[in-house]
């Protein structure tokens, strides 16, 4: 009987305990403004509640609105993706052998990559883009990293400038893919246009683009598309890039080539990194922003690189050890799926090949979808100079149309596209391209 009121005893005294260090704990906490004790909080007193809706993406908020609606017909040619004739996301044959590959290899593991990335993917990347026998390679003046795709090869691109250059202004043209302005502006760089498409002609405004960087400051970054202008589908001439080269080396200008579509455009790697080349060819320096997401179809991978040519390979070895401070805190390190895709692919000579052709045919594919459209409107004799369709180049098609005639095409004919008329040609196939034709003479000739 002592036995069980010494317990009863002990049980209360700890009862007691714990009552008074639970009171104690509230009261501290309280006085902090906030308990652990407290009732959940209710909806209304989210610390987020004052938190406004934001718009949705201009570009990705189109497959947001055709993905609501219900109608057979609807077509959706906003986004920049690839579609086979049959409306399909397209794999290609040669990225699945060489993920057959990497599963097959059982010494692969999933360790870290260093923070610059696989080290095999930068040094053919930098080789695709410049040359295999280019001077700034075969001299180590050129860094490369891997990065987020395109976008994320900008983000760091841009980054370093703001924290090493002595000119944090970055000229870009008028108009362009609409998050580069985002992409600078957040890095901390003040962000300027150049005239660059005509809306007259529906091409280049060449005069414009050289009155515009001649009047820029010494030294100012100027944003260029390697090739496929996103979203006019307006490339320079050769000769026009020879005189936009040279504007810019005698305005001691830092040119910055987003590069998204190397064969992509017109099916050759080589062509489409011509512009890219002449001004490494120069001895100058530049930056150039890679992206797999196109030429390979792996957009969900993220594979992109950033390569800075350099005067020097000391100064070349010294940037990329401010590089690495850019993407630790960012990121810390890439993936490697995507990128160990692309090295087993640019590695192989037959796979290279095989690339190449796959490459190829998905360009001409566009070309062709280029010329059926052209067709279609002729047929119908939509009033207007549509030649602009066949002399574009690469993904997009800026048709001209007006916003008005974009809301008429999306309301009545259930095509969707970005309100400033760009259109993406992989979006379109030979079953869809009359639908596109109606509601194009449509358009015309029913809203101004």
């Amino acid at each position: 009987m002592e036995n069980v009121d010494k317990l009863e005893m002990n049980s209360s005294a700890a009862d007691r305990r714990l009552s008074t260090l639970a009171r104690h704990l509230a009261v501290t906490i309280n006085n902090e403004g906030s308990s652990i004790f407290s009732s959940p909080t209710s909806a209304g007193d989210s610390a987020f509640a004052n938190v406004a809706r934001a718009p949705e993406d201009p570009i990705l908020g189109v497959t947001v609105a055709y993905n609501k609606d219900p109608s057979p017909v609807k077509l959706n040619l906003g986004v920049g993706a690839y579609r086979t004739e049959e409306g399909k996301p397209l794999v290609l044959n040669v990225v699945r052998k060489a993920e057959q590959l990497l599963v097959n290899d059982r010494s692969r593991v999933k360790e870290y990559l260093p923070i610059v990335g696989l080290a095999d993917f930068n040094k053919l990347s930098a080789k695709l883009i410049l040359g295999a026998d280019s001077p700034a390679i075969h001299g180590n003046l050129v860094t490369t990293v891997q990065c987020l795709s395109g976008t994320g090869s900008l983000r760091v691109g841009a980054e370093f400038l703001a924290r090493h250059y002595r000119e944090r202004t970055i000229y870009i043209p008028n108009p362009t893919w609409g998050n580069h302005t985002k992409v600078f502006t957040l890095a901390g760089l003040t962000v300027k246009t150049y005239r660059y498409y005509d809306p007259v002609t529906r091409g280049l405004n060449i005069q414009g683009l050289l009155e515009d960087l001649e009047s820029a400051p010494t030294g100012a970054i100027v944003l260029l598309h390697a090739c496929a202008h996103n979203p006019t589908g307006v490339d320079p001439t050769l000769q026009q890039w020879e005189q936009i080269r040279q504007m810019i080396r005698s305005k001691s200008l830092l040119p910055f080539f987003d590069s998204a579509y190397q064969g992509f455009a017109s099916g050759s790697l080589d062509g489409d990194a011509q512009s890219v080349r002449m001004f490494v060819g120069d001895g100058g320096e530049c930056f150039i922003a890679q992206s797999y997401a196109k030429n390979m179809g792996l957009y969900g991978e993220r594979v992109g690189a950033l390569s800075i040519v350099c005067r020097t390979a000391d100064v070349a070895s010294r940037v990329n050890s401010q590089l690495k401070l850019v993407i630790r805190p960012m990121y810390s390190n890439p993936p490697i799926h995507g990128a160990s895709i692309v090295a087993t692919i640019l590695k192989d000579r037959n796979l290279y090949h095989e690339w190449t052709l796959e490459l190829k045919a998905m360009a001409d594919r566009i070309i062709t979808m280029r010329k059926h459209l052209f067709d279609a409107l002729g047929a119908r004799g939509t009033p207007g100079d549509w030649s602009h369709i066949i002399k574009q180049i690469g993904m997009f098609t800026f048709t001209g149309l007006n916003r008005k005639q974009v809301t008429f095409m999306t309301k009545e004919y259930h095509i969707y596209m970005t309100s400033d008329g760009r259109i993406s040609m992989a979006g379109l196939s030979s079953r869809t391209v009359p639908h596109l034709a109606d509601a194009i003479h449509a358009a015309v000739t029913t809203v101004v």
